[in-house]
């Protein structure tokens, strides 16, 4: 929601600056709504399902390239668009002509940002589109420009007016390339049903990697994850529980799977009652054990542990106990 430079309350000359970054937001936001209503345009509509479905159905890698500005945003696009399922590469125009166009191949295709869609240093590439039938795809805002005649396809983009109060720094029709080549790569991500798992294939570092992680990832395995029977005793179960340091552990059948959990507060209660150590756990056990399958991501199970209030999750699957995953191990491999 754009914010009207008559709602700020000027106080010297700093009102007069806020109004003027106010002002290009909403120059910048009537770009955006500008570029929304091109997809109601049949042509424009046509044009985007054409330029989809040569991106589908490319097999070797998109090419993207742009000068100044233009080439800017093209690396941002080439980023988004390879992080996403779409092979591409970013093809700067100043070293096409001095032995860059070498890694055209014929599988693959060219999409070219120019808003004005005549920058002289785009030439070398058109023309090598051409002689060797590569096909060209073009975004520029002039419908006669050079770019655009060039093109097999070309998305026009709307003439929007600069935020630049001298109307040349390119500021808004960057703006609106930036979303578009966003909206190409969210379609396109959507039309390969790329998942989550393909998502951490290509971020397995940082903070959105570990958004990523699975469950199995981080979870104790095997003797690390405390167990005992439904008729050991509770000193049995604390013992266990003291052994694994994960603050409970769980209760399991004679067939492995799990029927119930007794956690330090469940002996805090029990000792509390002067229960005899030797009773069976399975008196003071919670019988609904909250628990999550191993290919859930970690971030869902972190969700679990704050909804419910709780620091431990057992991980099963169909039933029967395969691991335990303390909310300590999700922290530490950073998911939030």
């Amino acid at each position: 929601m754009s914010t009207s430079p008559s709602k700020i309350v000027p106080f010297g000359s700093g009102g007069r600056i806020v109004e003027s970054a106010c002002r290009s937001l909403s120059i910048a936001a009537s770009g955006l709504h500008a570029l929304e209503a091109r997809f109601s345009e049949r042509d424009f509509a046509a044009n985007f399902l054409r330029l989809v479905g040569v991106l589908m159905n490319v097999r070797g890698r998109v090419i993207v390239t742009g000068i100044g500005k233009s080439g800017i945003v093209a690396r941002k696009m080439t980023a988004t668009l390879t992080s996403t399922g779409t092979p591409a590469i970013f093809l700067h125009p100043a070293d096409a002509g001095h032995g860059d166009l070498g890694m055209v191949t014929p599988d693959d295709v060219v999409l070219m940002l120019s808003h004005s869609g005549e920058s002289t240093e785009l030439g070398p590439i058109i023309q090598y589109c051409k002689r060797f039938a590569i096909p060209l795809l073009g975004m520029t805002a002039r419908s006669q420009s050079t770019v655009a005649q060039a093109a097999d396809i070309c998305v026009l983009m709307p003439d929007v007016p600069e935020a630049c109060p001298n109307a040349l720094a390119p500021t808004t029709s960057t703006t609106v390339q930036m979303a578009f080549g966003d909206a190409l790569a969210i379609s396109l991500m959507e039309m390969r049903g790329f998942s989550a798992d393909d998502f951490y294939k290509f971020h397995p570092n940082g903070r959105l990697g570990a958004q990523l992680l699975k469950v199995r990832e981080l979870m104790a395995t095997g003797d690390n994850v405390p167990k005992v029977s439904e008729d050991a005793s509770l000193l049995d179960a604390t013992i266990e529980m003291t052994r694994g340091r994960l603050g409970g552990t769980a209760i399991i059948d004679r067939s492995g799977r799990l029927i119930g959990a007794f956690t330090d507060g469940d002996l805090r209660r029990t000792v509390t009652g002067k229960q005899n150590l030797t009773e069976s756990v399975g008196r003071f056990m919670t019988t609904t054990p909250q628990s999550v399958a191993p290919d859930e991501l970690a971030s869902e199970a972190l969700h679990m542990m704050h909804e419910r209030n709780i620091m431990l999750l057992f991980v099963c699957e169909n039933g029967r106990l395969k691991g335990a995953l303390h909310m300590h191990d999700l922290l530490h491999a950073g998911v939030v």
